[in-house]
């Protein structure tokens, strides 16, 4: 099969298009044939080894395509069956495994390319609202990089929830995908923490959701009321460097978490119910998932730099 192989950890040169060898599904795996994979921050922490991952490796975790074989202990009747997964043994190819149950049957309305979409970015966004910070109706919460694939998402959900966001993005068309998405204010990133303050009357939001990093914390903390949480869930601008828990009750006994998906879909029924969310909004309209951009899987490169020099909107895809 094609596939994208790293051999050692940098830039997004590193990504090679290689010939390897067709999985085989051991006992408890399924063997499915991508129709569409998830481009994600997370494999860019992976290709630079921030998260390092044993080399050689095939990165990418997301993506949804048609079952074609099973290994021992899975019902066969599977095989045939279009799922999605964002526990896939490496996604940027034109076969992977995943474990049985770790794959989620996409309903028969939505097409793979948004199934593909939808998994792990959605996934995140559910839980940020629901788990992270529970949104209440008349919150105002601040969502950086609002016009990103994360971004879109947590806005619809947090504005289905009853808040009022707040968004970030660099651009005009990127502040308009916001307000398009449910953002009731899009600010630039200059003086934000005190345009917050100004919009909410000096008190500052119940949750900042910051997948941005070191060029946002301090003014994430900034942006925050009494008693609030930043929920820090990615870094696209560098990790942040160690500071004084101190400044949390200087600030006003404020919280700090950095949540990972992977322990918000602990067991299968977990991960049925926050994807069967998801899946089913995406299906009936509700979640609008918007696709930026689609790249053959040979330029597997080019997609990591858009996506790294924030050139991009929406999710990227690779189709195999």
């Amino acid at each position: 099969m094609k596939a994208i192989e790293v051999n050692s950890h940098g830039g997004a040169e590193v990504l090679a298009l290689a010939e390897l060898a067709d999985p085989v599904p051991g006992a408890g795996q399924l063997l499915v044939r991508l129709a569409a994979c998830g481009v994600n921050y997370i494999d860019t922490y992976h290709r630079r080894g921030l998260y390092p991952r044993p080399l050689p490796f095939v990165p990418g975790t997301e993506g949804a395509g048609e079952v074609v074989a099973a290994g021992a202990g899975v019902d066969p009747a599977i095989v045939g069956r279009r799922v999605a997964s964002a526990d896939l043994a490496g996604a940027y190819a034109e076969f992977s495994l995943v474990n049985a149950d770790r794959a989620v049957p996409l309903p028969d309305d939505l097409g793979d390319e948004l199934g593909a979409a939808a998994m792990l970015q959605g996934m995140t966004a559910h839980y940020l609202v629901h788990d992270s910070y529970r949104v209440q109706p008349g919150d105002s919460v601040l969502v950086h990089a609002a016009a990103g694939g994360m971004g879109l998402l947590l806005t619809q959900y947090a504005t289905a929830l009853g808040a009022r966001v707040i968004a970030t993005a660099s651009t005009p068309e990127k502040a308009e995908l916001a307000r398009t998405a449910g953002a009731a204010e899009v600010l630039g990133y200059d003086g934000f923490a005190d345009a917050v303050r100004d919009l909410t009357g000096g008190e500052g939001v119940a949750a900042v959701y910051d997948g941005v990093g070191r060029s946002t914390f301090d003014g994430s903390l900034a942006s925050l009321r009494r008693r609030g949480i930043l929920v820090l869930y990615g870094q696209s601008s560098g990790p942040v460097p160690p500071f004084d828990p101190a400044r949390l009750a200087a600030a006003g006994s404020l919280s700090l978490t950095r949540p990972t998906l992977t322990h918000f879909v602990v067991t299968a029924d977990e991960l049925n119910r926050r994807a069967g969310d998801v899946l089913r909004r995406v299906a009936d309209g509700s979640l609008s998932l918007r696709i930026g951009a689609r790249y053959p899987l040979a330029e597997a490169r080019r997609a990591h730099e858009d996506l790294e020099n924030r050139r991009t909107t929406g999710k990227l895809l690779l189709i195999p």
